[in-house]
């Protein structure tokens, strides 16, 4: 039962995250005006807005204007339930809380670098105040653990920036940072390993393909958050396994 309600209720914020990744990038309120067509402007009734279902009964139209509606928006919705109900399954209590919002931020995080190359500033605002409240409730990890991760995490991306000469986005080091309150240093150290190898995979594989050259930056957010999804379920195993290989 728990689980249903999680699901659902990952249905409900990836609704809203709909919201977040199209109007952020934009510089508009996420609050005001209520949700419309970006076409006609008229303002979408409760019927519209049910997660996924609208969208398949408007056959992904606006019922206005017949303006095609982006199928982002269904998978935004049912990717984001379906993360929230893995995490349900491995974590609970205000862990789970915390890990929850963290999902979010880096479900839009993703979709907003993947289309913009960037990563707003207000969602590294938004992971630092619910991280500082991680801090004092979580109790998995030691408030030294979770200060030693944001500066691990934000450090190593920091000194890599620095090296490449730029070759590493200022959000990304943000995000980074952000991330390690939540995960720890470990965790964070798994993160990065993951994100980059799965960056480096992907890269070789546009370049193969003809749609990147070897000087085309890559957006290393969606690959980050990847590899935090990961680490966080199975980090601890892969640091079990790498250690008993030595």
């Amino acid at each position: 039962m728990t689980q249903i309600i999680v699901f659902l209720f990952g249905l409900v914020i990836g609704s809203f995250l709909n919201v977040v990744i199209y109007r952020l990038p934009l510089k508009q309120s996420i609050i005001f005006p209520a949700s419309h067509c970006p076409n006609c402007g008229v303002h979408l009734l409760i019927r519209d807005l049910v997660p996924v279902l609208s969208w398949l009964f408007l056959q992904g139209r606006c019922r206005n204007c017949g303006t095609r509606i982006s199928r982002r928006y269904p998978l935004i919705e049912l990717f984001t339930a379906l993360v929230f109900l893995i995490l349900s399954l491995y974590f609970q209590g205000w862990q789970l809380i915390g890990l929850l919002f963290l999902a979010a931020i880096l479900i839009a995080a993703s979709a907003i670098d993947f289309k913009h190359g960037i990563i707003p500033n207000q969602l590294i605002i938004a992971g630092l105040v619910v991280g500082l409240a991680d801090i004092f409730l979580n109790v998995s990890l030691t408030w030294q653990q979770q200060l030693l991760g944001f500066f691990t995490g934000g450090g190593l991306l920091l000194l890599l920036a620095v090296v490449s000469r730029g070759g590493m986005g200022g959000g990304d080091i943000k995000l980074t940072a952000v991330m390690g309150i939540f995960l720890g240093p470990k965790l964070v150290l798994v993160t990065l390993v993951l994100a980059s190898a799965l960056g480096a995979a992907a890269g070789v594989a546009l370049i193969l393909a003809g749609k990147k050259g070897r000087k085309d930056a890559i957006v290393f957010g969606p690959f980050l958050a990847v590899g935090a999804l990961l680490a966080l379920l199975w980090g601890e195993t892969l640091l079990g396994w790498y250690f008993s290989t030595w």
